[in-house]
C-alpha cells in the first residue's frame, strides 16, 4: 500500500543524498514512526483512539470545551482543549462538520459519587476530567490516558470489538458512566439495560445527522438513519448501578431511554439518557461488541473477535502487528524519523476509511433501514464515503494498494444505491445517504477502480446503474431541500444539465452551478472511459461529449487573466458582479481553484486560457505571491492546500509541458504544509484525502484523472520504495539520490529502458515495474506531457460571435451582464444603475444595426429582460481580431461620472493604453466632450413609476494602432461605467 514516500516531503529534517555504494534500510517496523496525534489540531479533525485498519469501532475520547451538546473538536477530539467527558466507540477521521459524525456511546470513567444525573451536568463541570498530554499515549490499535482524576483508561480493539481496562485510585469510587445518547450530533433516541447477575451492560443510540448543525443545508440532515448497539461485559461484580433520563438520576435502575434531539445549546441541554455500574475494586477489565443490525449481533461479534483471556495487552500486540502488515503495502529505506514518522502516519490515515459496517455473520444495515446480508462473493460491506474528497486521491490510493478492498467498497455503495432508489449518494456516513458537497463522485471513483483492475464487484450492475443516475433524471432533483451544502438531487435539475449543457446557477438545485458543472464533467468522463473498456460505443459516444461541458461554464472575459470559470443563468448570461476569489457558483472554493478542475482536458483548458505558455504562467501566479514566495492558504486567488478542489493542481504543470515546476511545486507543499506534531496537516483529513496526496507526493506519482490509472510524476522522496498491491504485483521506485535539494528529474528508466513521458502507463499499476529516477538540483527539460482523451473542440469557447462588416467598421458583439433599458408597460423590468431606473425603450433606436453620429452600431435589445449594457467590471472585452484604427463606443455613466484606463491588447502581446472618461448619464452636458447621441426625457424605475429626467447615452472615440492586430481589451473595474454598443473601425 501507498505509505512510504509521504514523510519524505516534510521540510524540518533533511534527507542526504546518500553515496551511491550506500543501501538505505527498508523500514522493518512501520508502527513506530505513526503518530495518531497528527491531525488533532489545527483543523486536521483526526483523533487518536484504537483503531484497526478500516475497522468498525474506535475507541477515542470526546473533548469538551464546556458544552454538552457540543465537542471540542469537529470528530470529538482537540489536541488544544484535553478534558474529557468520555470514551466514544466510533468515528470518522478528519470530517469537517462541526460535530462530525458518530461519536456514538461515550463511556466515563468517574472517580466520584455519581449524586446527579450527568445529562444535567450541560457544561461538563462535573462528569468530565482535565488530562495533561505528558498522560497520554496513541498508537495504532491502542489508546492510553491517565485523567488528572487519576483513573487511567488503556483501550485496544479487533475490528468489531474492544478491551478496555480501567484503573481508579486507590479509596475513590470506582464508576464507568455509559452516555448512551451523547452521540456528537445528538440522537433521536437511546436506551440502556444493565443486567448485575450476567456482569453486562447493553443498549443501542438511535442517530445520524451528519453535519445536522451545518448552517447551509444543516437542517435537512437532523434525521436519523442508523441505530449502534454495544453490549459490554465485565470481569468484576457490580457493586452498585443505576440510571438516569434527563435531569432525573435513578440509583439502582437498570433501565432507561431517551434522546437528546439533533439541536445544540439550551435546546438540547439536559436530554438525554444514560446509566453506570459502580465497582468495589479499583480495576475493571470490559469487553465491548458492537454492531449496526442487533444487540444478538453485537454479542457475536464480541465472541467471535475477543478470546476469553485477552487483555488490552494481547489485543494490542495483535493490533500492532496487523498494523505492521497493513503499513507494509508501501515499503520504504532511508529518510529521517521526522520524515518517517509523517509518511507513515499519512498511510496510517489512509487506512482508517472506508469502515466495515457488516457483522462476523455477514449481516448489515442497508440505506434502507433494512437488515441484508453480503452479496455473494462480497467479503464485507463498507460504510462512510466523503465521495466528493476522496475521489481526489483516496479512493485511487485505495484501488492501488487494496483492490480487493476496494472491490467490496465499491459493491457496497452499489448496494446502498440499490436500496436508495438506485441514488448514488455523494456522502455516506456508515449507510445513511446524507447528500452532503456537490457532484456525482461515486462515478470517477468506481470508474476508477476499475481502471486500476479491480473486478470483485458486480461491474455491470455498477456500471448501469450510475449511467442512469446521469442520464434520467430523478424527482429529488427539483427540490432545494438541504441547499446549499446538502442538496437532495445527486444529479441536480438533470433534464435542465441536459438541455443546456450546463447546471444553470439560478435553477440547478444545487450548492454552485460552475462546480456542479465542472463535477458532472469529470464524472461524464469518467462513465465514458469506462463505457469503452466494457465495449460499449453507443455509452461512450453519448458521454464523451458530455466531458466537454466544463467549457459552458468558462468565460473568457471574466478576468483580465484569460478566463475563470463562472455561474451561468438559464437565460445564457454570466452571473455577475464575479470576483476570481468569490465562491458564487462554487462549493467550498474559489472561481480561481474550480478554473483548474479540468484534469481530463488540460491541453483543452490550456487552449482556452491562451496556450500551454499562458496557462502555465498563470499556474505560477496561482502558487506563489507577488514576493514570490509560495502561497499556502488564506488567499482565494491562489493555491489552498486545505481543501480538495485544487489538490491536483500542482501537477498540472506535466501536462503544460514543463514538468520541472511540478517537481519543485509537490515538494514545496509537501514540506511546507505537511508536518509532524499535532498541526501536521494543512486542514480536514476528510477520510484520509488529504493524507493520500502526501502518500503520492512522498512517492512521486499521483493519478493524472481520477477515474483513470496512469500516474502523473514528480520526484520521490525516498531513494527507494516498494509498493506491494495486495494479492497482486510490486512497483519499485528508486531513487537514490532523493534528498531535499535533489528535487528535480533528470531522468527516468522504466524496466530499465529510458522513459522520456512525465507519467506512467496504467500498465505499470495494473502489472507492475521498476521505476528509476536520477534526480539532481537543478531543473531538467525530461518529460514529454500526457495525452487527453476528449474529443476536439474550439480553443476558446464562449467568445462573442463574429463582428457584423458594415462598409470600413465592424459592429462588435458584446457579453451584456446588465438589463438598463425597459418599456412603459414593464418598467420593472430594467435597472442600469442599481437603484431602479432605466431608460425608456420607446425613446431608443431599435435593435439591430443602425447608424448613429455617422457610425454603424449593433443595437442590443431594448425590450424583455435580455441584457443589453456591458458593465466594465475589469474583465477581458474580446473583439474580433482585426487592425483597427480606432473604437466608437456608446457608453453611459451611472452614479456619477466615471473614468478608467482602457488596455488594449494585440495578437503579439503588446498593449497600448487610451483614457475613457464618461458623463454620468443624467447630467445636463458632457463633461469630458463626448457627444450626446441618445437621449431620452425620462427615466423609468422598477417600481412603475418615471421622473422626467433627462439621460443621455455618449459617443466616445479611442484610438488603437491600426499596424498592430487588436485582440481584446481590459479596464480597472469600473462596474458603473455601461457600454451599450462598439464599433471597430478600420
Amino acid at each position: 500500500m501507498i505509505r512510504s514516500l509521504l514523510a519524505v516531503a516534510l521540510a524540518g529534517a533533511l534527507l542526504p543524498a546518500l553515496p551511491a555504494d550506500a543501501a538505505p534500510a527498508k523500514v522493518a517496523d512501520p508502527v513506530r514512526y505513526v503518530d495518531p496525534l497528527i491531525g488533532s489540531a489545527n483543523g486536521g479533525n483526526t483523533y487518536p483512539g484504537a483503531v484497526r485498519p478500516f475497522g468498525m469501532i474506535s475507541w477515542s475520547p470526546t473533548n469538551t470545551a464546556g458544552d454538552q451538546t457540543n465537542a471540542a473538536g469537529a470528530n470529538g477530539y482537540s489536541y488544544a482543549t484535553p478534558r474529557t467527558r468520555g470514551f466514544a466507540l466510533t468515528h470518522v477521521n478528519g470530517a469537517g462538520c462541526h460535530p462530525g459524525a458518530a461519536g456514538d456511546v461515550p463511556i466515563l470513567p468517574f472517580a466520584g459519587a455519581v449524586t446527579s444525573s450527568p445529562t444535567a451536568d450541560t457544561t461538563d463541570a462535573v462528569y468530565a476530567s482535565n488530562f495533561s498530554h505528558d498522560n497520554e499515549n496513541a498508537q495504532p490499535g491502542r489508546y492510553t490516558v491517565t485523567l488528572d482524576s487519576g483513573v487511567k483508561a488503556d483501550l485496544s480493539v479487533t475490528t468489531r470489538a474492544g478491551v478496555g481496562e480501567f484503573t481508579f485510585p486507590a479509596g475513590s469510587p470506582a464508576n464507568l458512566l455509559f452516555r448512551v445518547s451523547n452521540s456528537l450530533n445528538g440522537s433521536e433516541d437511546a436506551e440502556i439495560k444493565i443486567d448485575p447477575a450476567t456482569q453486562t451492560v447493553s443498549g443501542s443510540v438511535l442517530t445520524g445527522a451528519f453535519c445536522g448543525r451545518r448552517a447551509n443545508g444543516g437542517e435537512n440532515n437532523r434525521k436519523t438513519y442508523y441505530r449502534l448497539y454495544f453490549v459490554a461485559s465485565f470481569d468484576r461484580a457490580f457493586a452498585g448501578n443505576g440510571t438516569w433520563v434527563n435531569d432525573q438520576l435513578q440509583p439502582g435502575s437498570t433501565t432507561a431511554h431517551g434522546g437528546e434531539g439533533y439541536l445544540t445549546g439550551a435546546n438540547r441541554a439536559g436530554k438525554g439518557s444514560g446509566g453506570y455500574v459502580t465497582f468495589a475494586d479499583p480495576s475493571v477489565r470490559m469487553k465491548v461488541g458492537i454492531s449496526y443490525t442487533s444487540l444478538d449481533a453485537a454479542r457475536h461479534n464480541l465472541a467471535a473477535e475477543v478470546k476469553p483471556k485477552d487483555t488490552v495487552a494481547s489485543v494490542a500486540a495483535d493490533a500492532r502487528q496487523e498494523w505492521n502488515e497493513q503499513l507494509r503495502s508501501i515499503e520504504v529505506a532511508g529518510g529521517s524519523p521526522d520524515q518517517l514518522t509523517t509518511f507513515y502516519t499519512a498511510l496510517y490515515h489512509s487506512f482508517l476509511e472506508p469502515n466495515i459496517a457488516s457483522d462476523v455473520e455477514g449481516t448489515y444495515l442497508g440505506s434502507d433501514q433494512k437488515v441484508h446480508r453480503l452479496a455473494r462473493g462480497q467479503r464485507a460491506q463498507y460504510g462512510n464515503f466523503s465521495g466528493w474528497d476522496q475521489y481526489r486521491a483516496h479512493t485511487q490510493l485505495l484501488a492501488l494498494l487494496e483492490p480487493g478492498i476496494a472491490g467490496d467498497f465499491a459493491q457496497s455503495l452499489y448496494n446502498l444505491a440499490q436500496q436508495n432508489g438506485g441514488v448514488w449518494d455523494r456522502w455516506v456516513h456508515v449507510n445513511g445517504p446524507t447528500h452532503v458537497m456537490t457532484g456525482d463522485p461515486s462515478a470517477p471513483t468506481v470508474a476508477g477502480f476499475y481502471a486500476m483492475g479491480v473486478r470483485n464487484f458486480d461491474v455491470r450492475g455498477a456500471f448501469e446503474s450510475l449511467y442512469r443516475q446521469a442520464t434520467v433524471p430523478n424527482p429529488a432533483g427539483l427540490s432545494d431541500k438541504g441547499c446549499p451544502g446538502q442538496c437532495e438531487g445527486q444529479r441536480p435539475n438533470l433534464a435542465e444539465y441536459l438541455k443546456l449543457g450546463y447546471a444553470p446557477q439560478d435553477v440547478c438545485h444545487c450548492w454552485g452551478g460552475a462546480a456542479e458543472t465542472l463535477e458532472d464533467s469529470a464524472a461524464d468522463f469518467a462513465l465514458a472511459d469506462w463505457a469503452q473498456r466494457l465495449g460499449d460505443r453507443k455509452v461512450y459516444n453519448e458521454m464523451l461529449p458530455r466531458a466537454s461541458w466544463w467549457r459552458n461554464t468558462f468565460n473568457p472575459s471574466a478576468g483580465p487573466e484569460g478566463g475563470y470559470q463562472q455561474a451561468r443563468n438559464s437565460d445564457g448570461s454570466w452571473v455577475w458582479p464575479f470576483s476570481s476569489t468569490s465562491d458564487l457558483g462554487f462549493a467550498q472554493g474559489t472561481s480561481a481553484t474550480y478554473t483548474w478542475m479540468v484534469q481530463h482536458d488540460v491541453s483543452g483548458l490550456a487552449a482556452a486560457m491562451g496556450g500551454k505558455d499562458v496557462a502555465a504562467q498563470r499556474l505560477d501566479a496561482f502558487f506563489h505571491r507577488p514576493d514570490g514566495s509560495w502561497a499556502t492558504g488564506g488567499d482565494g486567488f491562489r493555491y489552498d492546500p486545505t481543501n480538495e478542489p485544487g489538490i491536483h493542481t500542482p501537477w498540472l504543470y506535466n501536462a503544460l509541458g514543463q514538468p520541472w515546476k511540478t517537481q519543485e511545486t509537490v515538494r514545496a507543499m509537501a514540506s511546507l504544509v505537511y508536518k509532524t506534531g499535532p498541526g501536521g496537516l494543512p486542514g480536514n483529513d476528510d477520510l484520509g484525502t488529504m493524507s493520500a496526496w502526501y502518500v503520492f507526493a512522498a512517492l512521486g506519482m499521483y493519478p493524472q484523472t481520477p477515474s483513470r490509472a496512469e500516474m502523473l510524476l514528480s520526484s520521490p522522496m525516498f531513494p527507494k520504495a516498494w509498493v506491494k498491491r495486495d494479492g497482486g504485483p510490486t512497483i519499485t521506485i528508486n531513487a537514490p539520490g532523493a534528498s531535499a535539494s535533489n528535487i528535480y528529474v533528470q531522468n527516468v528508466r522504466l524496466d530499465g529502458r529510458a522513459h522520456a513521458e512525465s507519467w506512467l502507463p496504467e500498465s505499470v499499476v495494473n502489472r507492475g515495474g521498476e521505476v528509476t529516477f536520477t534526480l539532481g538540483s537543478t531543473p531538467s527539460k525530461w518529460g514529454t506531457p500526457p495525452v487527453d482523451r476528449v474529443l476536439p473542440a474550439p480553443a476558446v469557447p464562449n467568445l462573442p460571435a463574429a463582428c457584423t462588416p458594415a462598409g470600413t467598421s465592424c459592429l462588435q458583439n458584446l457579453q451584456y451582464d446588465t438589463d438598463g433599458i425597459a418599456t412603459a408597460d414593464a418598467k420593472a423590468q430594467g435597472n442600469l444603475d442599481g437603484k431602479g431606473w432605466s431608460f425608456p425603450a420607446e425613446q431608443l433606436p431599435a435593435p439591430g444595426v443602425q447608424t448613429l453620429a455617422q457610425v454603424p452600431y449593433l443595437v442590443p435589445p431594448t425590450t424583455g429582460t435580455s441584457g443589453n449594457f456591458t458593465s466594465l467590471r475589469g474583465q477581458r472585452v474580446y473583439l474580433t481580431p482585426g487592425k483597427y484604427s480606432g473604437l466608437d463606443v456608446l457608453t453611459t455613466a451611472v452614479n456619477g461620472d466615471q473614468q478608467t484606463d482602457v488596455t488594449f491588447t494585440y495578437s503579439d502581446g503588446t498593449t497600448s493604453t487610451a483614457h475613457l472618461a464618461v458623463t454620468d448619464w443624467a447630467a445636463t452636458s458632457a463633461h469630458f466632450g463626448e457627444e450626446s447621441v441618445l437621449g431620452a426625457t425620462t427615466r423609468y424605475n422598477v417600481n412603475g413609476t418615471e421622473d422626467g429626467r433627462a439621460v443621455h447615452i455618449w459617443h466616445v472615440t479611442l484610438p488603437a494602432d491600426p499596424a498592430r492586430t487588436l485582440t481584446s481589451f481590459t479596464t480597472t473595474a469600473v462596474p458603473n461605467l455601461k457600454v451599450l454598443a462598439l464599433t471597430t473601425r478600420s
